[in-house]
């Protein structure tokens, strides 16, 4: 039977490399919603103002686009490996309902690692770059990590978080 394997955490915490990793070794598709906004928004100019805005509106397009790549993966019978960037508590709840509703196998992974390592991380990152690599600059990296909400207790038991 397929399941999804969501996979969550705060930016720069190891998520993609985990994912695609384990999508690999047990013959899964890996999707993850950084590298379809570098292919599909990372040239387009951004705004001047309220880039937050711009991003966030587009992050909810391509999650959309996502969602529904997913379900039809999961439907023909395959895993799916997926990291969509779901940073607040209140985003994993409605997506965990969405998926409830699909009656589909869900595995929850968290990947945590400390602010400090995550921003090494990050910062080299960026600067080997690749042609669809995120680059995330340190500001958005301090917004999006003071953004993060790690699971609750409860969020934990209801869906069987695997730490990693």
């Amino acid at each position: 039977m397929s399941a999804l394997h969501l996979v969550i955490g705060p930016v720069g915490a190891g998520k993609s490399t985990f994912a695609r990793r384990q999508a690999l070794q047990e013959r899964a598709v890996f999707l993850d919603l950084d590298t379809w906004m570098v292919r599909l928004f990372g040239k387009d100019a951004r705004p001047a103002e309220n880039v937050l805005d711009w991003y966030l509106e587009r992050r909810g397009r391509c999650g959309e686009l996502l969602w529904d790549l997913t379900r039809e993966i999961l439907l023909s019978g395959t895993s799916v490996f997926l990291e969509m960037g779901l940073v607040a508590r209140a985003e994993r709840e409605a997506f965990y309902a969405k998926v409830r509703g699909e009656d589909f196998r869900l595995v929850v992974y968290l990947l945590e690692a400390a602010r400090e390592v995550r921003r090494e991380r990050v910062v080299e990152r960026n600067r080997a770059g690749g042609e669809h690599t995120q680059i995330v600059p340190l500001p958005f990296f301090e917004m999006a990590s003071d953004a993060w909400e790690p699971p609750s207790e409860a969020e934990r038991e209801a869906m069987g978080i695997v730490d990693v």
